[in-house]
């Protein structure tokens, strides 16, 4: 046997054992894939990714190959990410609205391979996933520009699901009619009442007469619809294809900087590690009892155990005439000894603490 042929025998041994290992690693991507549909967590991990290809790079002896075998590891990641987007691809989305409205356009971004369920409501939407119609739910948690979205605020604190995922997507307003209108015809706008507050000095500038529907891309499917050429939608360019419309004038918001940040719901929490990344997250929600000083006393605790406040947000009480409960995003762990001792503490003085759940940026 010629040294080439004793080189191609040992080549194929390799390339065998190779795909045994190959078959095992998409084994386990695809009980990682499982893992993440529970927990509506995006396929993609950047940060995981990069530190898989810093530590096995180290296992290269030769500085030439390692260049290569970077290059397998991105080919070998990138299949494992197509495989688990397969796997996941019958997993069930909820969200408010229609086909083209912000929240369809959030739910794509977060599940790229998805069936799209979408709900005349945020309660809906939620409860979908709560009993098992659907395996998450996108709903918006606030607006650069509009504030929180007081409905999910509340659904959160009495509902059971967790958040896992968290995305910022930018909202530009545009005015779209039926092809051929001209912008001269148009005397009222259609939209979302949160999108025509933050088109307001447009309208105003233009004297159009406003008129609420229930959301972006349900006001563009009613001008789709109509002989009224007077009638134009305010809603997202994606819309306007979705339904063939002519887009008039782009970016009518009152402001440039509109992003609506969206949450991924699940009926599990994802499992933080307690060693902590870059850009980890939590959020809390807690009442505290009604008397001087107790929310002092809350946000204290959070600050004596290093944990930076993102934001803070108060909603009164249905039941309770008055009072409130808080909402609290936090950097950090809530996994991690810290974190531990940190909701130990709030106990105390917290009448009820819930940890809604965790993200990374």
């Amino acid at each position: 046997m010629s040294k080439l042929d004793e080189t191609r025998n040992k080549i194929n041994q390799i390339d065998q054992e190779m795909a045994r290992l190959f078959e095992e690693r998409m084994a386990c991507s695809k009980k990682v894939a499982e893992y993440k549909k529970e927990r509506a967590l995006p396929i993609l991990d950047k940060e995981r990714e990069l530190s898989v290809i810093n530590k096995n790079l180290e296992y290269i002896k030769e500085d030439i190959i390692k260049e290569y075998y970077t290059d397998f590891l991105k080919d070998v990641m990138r299949l494992s990410r197509n495989y688990q987007e397969r796997l996941n691809s019958g997993q069930k989305i909820a969200y408010c609205g229609t086909e083209g409205a912000f929240a369809h356009i959030a739910a794509k971004k977060m599940f790229a391979e998805a069936n799209y369920v979408a709900y005349p409501s945020f309660k809906e939407a939620y409860e979908a996933v709560e009993n098992g119609e659907c395996d998450s739910a996108v709903l918006p948690l606030e607006n650069s520009y509009a504030g929180d979205v007081g409905i999910v605020m509340d659904l959160i604190f009495q509902g059971s699901l967790s958040i896992n995922q968290v995305i910022e997507l930018e909202v530009t307003h545009n005015l779209m009619a039926k092809k051929g209108t001209k912008i001269d015809q148009i005397k009222k706008v259609i939209s979302h009442e949160q999108a025509l507050n933050q088109c307001m000095n447009y309208i105003s500038e233009h004297n159009y007469e406003a008129v609420e529907a229930t959301n972006t891309a349900v006001a563009a499917k009613l001008v789709a619809s109509s002989n009224d050429d007077s009638l134009a939608a305010i809603a997202s360019i994606e819309t306007a294809s979705l339904y063939d419309l002519e887009v008039l004038d782009k970016n009518i918001n009152s402001k440039s900087n509109n992003t609506t940040r969206f949450g991924a719901f699940s009926k599990i929490s994802n499992e933080k590690s307690s060693q902590g990344k870059v850009g980890e997250h939590f959020i809390i929600m807690f009442t505290v009892k009604n008397e001087a000083g107790a929310l002092a006393k809350t946000l204290n605790i959070i600050g004596s155990y290093g944990f930076n406040m993102r934001s803070l947000r108060s909603r009164p009480l249905k039941e309770l005439i008055w009072n409130y409960y808080f909402y609290v995003e936090l950097e950090g762990n809530a996994s991690s000894p810290e974190g531990k001792d940190m909701l130990r503490a709030l106990n105390v003085f917290c009448d009820k603490l819930k940890l809604v759940g965790a993200y990374s940026l």
